[in-house]
């Protein structure tokens, strides 16, 4: 919520305003959101009867009978806008079709809509309530590693456009938070393990305590889902919960006087300075998780060959990374790729460097007068230290699949086809309205290939085709080397997907 006092005052030649918006929201961990027991987020909406919830598809196969239950039994009526979400879903497209739902529904200037998923559905969603009527409350419940412990922080919301990953987008809080892990029961391994790179981010660069416990029970906490899964120990559950909490609060803690980001020096950017460009290199995209690592671990070369960190810090900085599967390094960070990164970072940075490296564990330092030879010096000296782990530094599970949503499920062609929505949507007027199943009102051309897509990658009774695979390696090469994201937070998939009833695995938990 937030509320604004300011002033206005005559100058010699007009008026003077200034004003002050507090912003104020909060966070509850809450085991068993949608267990009708706990009726913490059914309290939210008795003022209005009824709930319009925004989700992924696969998070409504697992939870989408818990849901409909849940307010049931509260007797609130309860409509769910469901959405195919991953990196290229995240488009205007996308967003239109869940404005179209909030417009359909009604909903009142105050009344909150329900966002239940990963980072990805949280960014769009949030975008949306952030534009409709300029601003419209909502409430998030995260279903993720990344989106509890990262993404819920921020209030940033946001889509891509173009080749460029949230260029459209705003600061928008929601009114409240639900943090419930028992989610994490259903997260496949590989994402729990992308989210706890997460962790050794904050834990690295500001809270020691924290990086010991990721030390001590990295293994166990990968491998039992933050202790969430069945036969987990009593240890490491109350291990995983401290480390939760307190990563959460140290990131709130850094965050909040910059809920803006206005100041550009920001410790929770370790990692972020040059894996928003190597991140898309690969063919199949690294995970989000993944290339933060990579970033992570040459930042810590890079602070180590400045002695900023003694050669004990900075091996139990590489060995936590290599116990817990997440890769170190890839075979196309190369220097052109640093160097590419390097220039990208600096105009999102407002022309400086700003690469947050430890020095020591649990403290930050800004880098900046950083030149390409040390940085090329750094990078042949991390090449070489990474041939002492195993696979040379790379990770385990280390490139998005389907459990992401919205890449390797789509052909090229699907892909290039919703880049191509994305660009035809700011050509609408009111006479081409998007509705949520991709068809625009009055024309009845498909511009979305949301769930008209066939499995040759036409548009089925549309008119978009998909283009030839050189045109997409073309795309995919003016992705790759034109700035990439504008807050150089933006990561590809953040393992929005749980677990799937379809047998790519798992059941919801009771």
């Amino acid at each position: 919520m937030s509320d604004l006092n300011a002033s206005v005052s005559e100058t010699s030649n007009g008026f003077h305003v200034e004003g002050y918006e507090k912003i104020s929201y909060d966070f509850t961990f809450l085991d068993g959101v949608f267990n009708p027991h706990n009726s913490n987020l059914a309290d939210c909406y008795k003022k209005w009867g009824r709930v319009l919830a925004v989700t992924d598809l696969n998070i409504f196969n697992l939870y989408g009978k818990q849901m409909e239950n849940y307010f049931e039994a509260y007797g609130l009526e309860l409509k769910i806008h469901k959405t195919k979400i991953g990196e290229k879903a995240k488009t205007i497209p996308t967003f239109l079709s869940i404005v179209d739902s909030m417009n359909e529904f009604g909903i009142i200037r105050k009344e909150p809509v329900l966002v239940v998923g990963g980072g990805l559905v949280t960014d769009v969603a949030g975008f949306a309530c952030a534009a409709y009527r300029r601003s419209t409350n909502f409430i998030r419940v995260p279903t993720t590693v990344i989106g509890l412990i990262d993404a819920s922080v921020s209030i940033k919301v946001a889509v891509n456009y173009g080749n460029y990953k949230n260029r459209l987008g705003a600061y928008h809080a929601p009114i409240h938070t639900f943090l419930d892990f028992s989610f994490l029961r259903t997260l496949p391994t590989a994402q729990i393990r992308n989210g706890f790179a997460e962790l050794i981010k904050i834990s690295t660069c500001s809270h020691l305590e924290t990086f010991n416990l990721l030390d001590e029970h990295c293994e166990e906490i990968i491998e039992t889902a933050f202790g969430r899964s069945d036969g987990a120990s009593a240890s490491v559950r109350a291990a995983a919960d401290k480390i939760n909490k307190d990563g959460i609060y140290e990131m709130l803690r850094l965050e909040s006087p910059n809920l803006h980001e206005i100041g550009l020096d920001r410790v929770i950017a370790y990692g972020h300075t040059w894996s928003p460009m190597h991140e898309l290199v690969p063919e199949v995209p690294l995970r989000h998780g993944h290339a933060i690592s990579i970033d992570m671990a040459y930042s810590a070369t890079l602070a180590h060959m400045r002695g900023l960190i003694s050669d004990t810090e900075y091996r139990r900085i590489l060995n936590l990374f290599s116990r817990a599967g997440l890769s170190m390094d890839h075979d196309q960070f190369d220097e052109e790729i640093l160097d590419k990164g390097t220039a990208a970072i600096l105009k999102t940075r407002d022309g400086k460097l700003r690469a947050a490296v430890p020095n020591p564990i649990g403290t930050c330092t800004f880098l900046n007068d950083v030149s390409a030879a040390e940085l090329n010096a750094a990078l042949r000296r991390h090449k070489t230290t990474m041939k002492e782990y195993p696979r040379q530094g790379q990770g385990l599970e280390a490139f998005v699949d389907a459990s992401d949503t919205g890449y390797t499920e789509n052909s090229i062609q699907e892909n290039e086809a919703t880049d191509f929505a994305a660009d035809k949507a700011g050509e609408m007027n009111g006479n081409g309205h998007m509705n949520g199943n991709g068809h625009i009102n009055g024309h009845g051309n498909k511009a979305n290939g949301n769930g008209h897509m066939n499995g040759n990658g036409h548009i089925s009774n549309g008119h978009i085709n998909g283009r030839d695979h050189a045109n997409a390696a073309k795309v995919k090469k003016d992705m790759l080397f034109n700035p990439t994201d504008d807050d150089g937070d933006g990561g590809l998939g953040d393992g929005m997907a749980q677990r799937r009833v379809d047998g790519l695995v798992g059941k919801a938990s009771a």
